[in-house]
């Protein structure tokens, strides 16, 4: 458990779908059940081990009668409070947070399934694993953490997930402060810099108050830790389980967009259906009030046999009623059919631009790796550049250590951190800054013939090379002076 970390993410919305609800309470088609075991992140044998809670802490099996806006409806209901989203075209009003509790994916296997061997593979059968205490007990100190700190009535739905790859918590909350949603107030802050601030605050109270005895650690970012003090196998799974959170977000909504897409074609059939029908029915009644008022027209004007006018008069009116009564009852299935269509494409919209999100969140997030490889590699080669020199140094001959004064290739062995920082002010435009540090670190031999300034067409290649270069010269000891190790 020394490795565990526990793990919070946030996002935030405009509302919670249908279709959302349905993949968090699993309350789906069962199309959209094949596609979840097709694509490998959902177990449909562990299903059953899924649970909620409500009510201070109660664990109970998922209720799916529900879906989660109408949970959410029945809270702002109850509370007389008005959803701001109700009503406009487009929601512009953050009314929903859903956040994501869980850890390391051992620990969290641990926590839900003891020392039962879980077959993760496709279409594996896992209906003999039973789902231990420890997982409700660490969820209800989850559910315990965010009542207290945003209000058990707030709540909308707290769903714990044992069918997927890694254990974790659903939940969705609504950021409601004094009788209003007020999710600037509550998490954003004034600015990005309190947002910030505030989300490590919450890690760490989520550590301190719940993890710390669940055996994780809070963990830190790259930028607080430097990715480089952790092992290459610690690093790589670092990785693989951030890569397949974000795969498995972008595979879930891929899926609930396919099931959408075939949910429309159903209702545009549907809708088409019935427009035919009201079209029928409304021609066919046009057609029985002509003949009608052409009889009454005979009947007026004594015109024919009045008994056989007003028998066929009887029997039209009887079939005009049977059609305005097929006709109300179609026209209302079809109002029903279109509302329904049209709820299907605003979810459709919906789902749609968070996969998008998601996808360009995948780009950013590979990216990122690379940088972060990228930088440790140049640690490294960094660190190995000064072994080695001070390995051949100590081997070769004052002549030979000659060759070397001055030499880029010397003081980045030599000096490696405090030239790169020089550069690195040099590179951002901070010239007095780095003229400071390096006097301030032993330097003086700044002098230089050199150019300086960045030419307009010199690319970031070029200027990091001069900047690496002036950081050398401004590295040097003076004359008469040792450098500071």
């Amino acid at each position: 458990m020394a490795n565990a970390k526990q793990v919070l993410d946030i996002r935030v919305s405009k509302g919670i779908t249908v279709a959302q609800s349905n993949e968090h309470l699993r309350s789906r088609s069962a199309r959209a059940e094949e596609y979840a075991m097709s694509k490998g992140n959902y177990d449909p044998t562990r299903e059953r081990l899924n649970f909620e809670i409500v009510n201070r802490g109660k664990v109970r099996p998922v209720d799916k009668s529900r879906s989660i806006p109408e949970r959410m409806a029945d809270i702002l209901s109850r509370r007389g409070i008005k959803d701001p989203n109700e009503g406009l075209v487009e929601p512009k009003y953050r009314t929903v947070v859903n956040i994501i509790f869980g850890g390391s994916r051992k620990r969290m296997h641990e926590l839900a399934f003891g020392t039962q061997q879980v077959d993760f593979e496709k279409g594996a059968d896992n209906t003999r694993i039973k789902r231990k205490s420890d997982i409700e007990r660490w969820a209800k100190d989850v559910y315990t953490f965010v009542s207290d700190r945003y209000g058990e009535e707030n709540i909308a739905a707290f769903v714990v997930h044992l069918d997927e790859l890694n254990p974790h918590v659903h939940c969705t909350l609504l950021p409601i402060r004094d009788g209003k949603f007020a999710y600037k107030e509550i998490f954003a802050g004034k600015d990005k810099f309190e947002y910030s601030q505030r989300m490590k605050q919450l890690h760490t109270d989520f550590f301190a108050e719940v993890n710390t005895k669940w055996g994780m650690s809070r963990g830190r970012s790259v930028a607080e830790t430097g990715a480089r003090h952790r092992t290459t196998e610690e690093y790589r799974r670092m990785l693989s389980e951030e890569c397949t959170t974000i795969e498995e977000n972008i595979d879930r909504h891929q899926k609930v967009l396919s099931d959408l897409q075939s949910d429309i074609r159903l209702a545009e059939r549907r809708v088409k259906g019935l427009s035919s029908m009201v079209e029928n029915l409304q021609r066919e009644k046009a057609e029985k009030e002509a003949q009608l008022a052409a009889l009454e027209n005979d009947m007026n004007t004594r015109k024919g046999d009045a008994l056989a006018i007003s028998a066929e008069k009887e029997k039209l009116e009887k079939e005009l009623s049977a059609i305005g009564e097929k006709l109300a009852d179609k026209q209302g299935k079809l109002q029903v059919a279109d509302r329904q269509l049209s709820d299907l494409k605003e979810n459709m919209d919906a789902v749609q631009e968070r996969t998008e999100e998601l996808k360009e969140e995948a780009y950013r997030y590979s990216r990122d790796v690379h940088s972060k490889v990228d930088s440790l590699l140049k640690d490294a080669m960094v660190e190995n550049m000064v072994d080695e020199w001070r390995d051949l140094s100590a081997r070769m001959k004052p002549s030979e250590r000659q060759m070397f004064d001055g030499t880029l290739v010397r003081s980045v062995a030599e000096r490696g951190s405090e030239v790169l920082h020089c550069a690195t002010l040099l590179f951002l435009g901070m010239v007095d800054n780095a003229t400071t540090f390096a006097e301030t670190h032993g330097g003086g031999g700044g002098g230089s013939d050199l150019k300086w300034g960045r030419d307009e067409d010199e690319d970031n290649r070029a200027w990091a090379l001069r900047c690496m270069r002036m950081a050398n010269r401004m590295m040097r000891p003076a004359i008469g002076k040792k450098a500071k190790r």
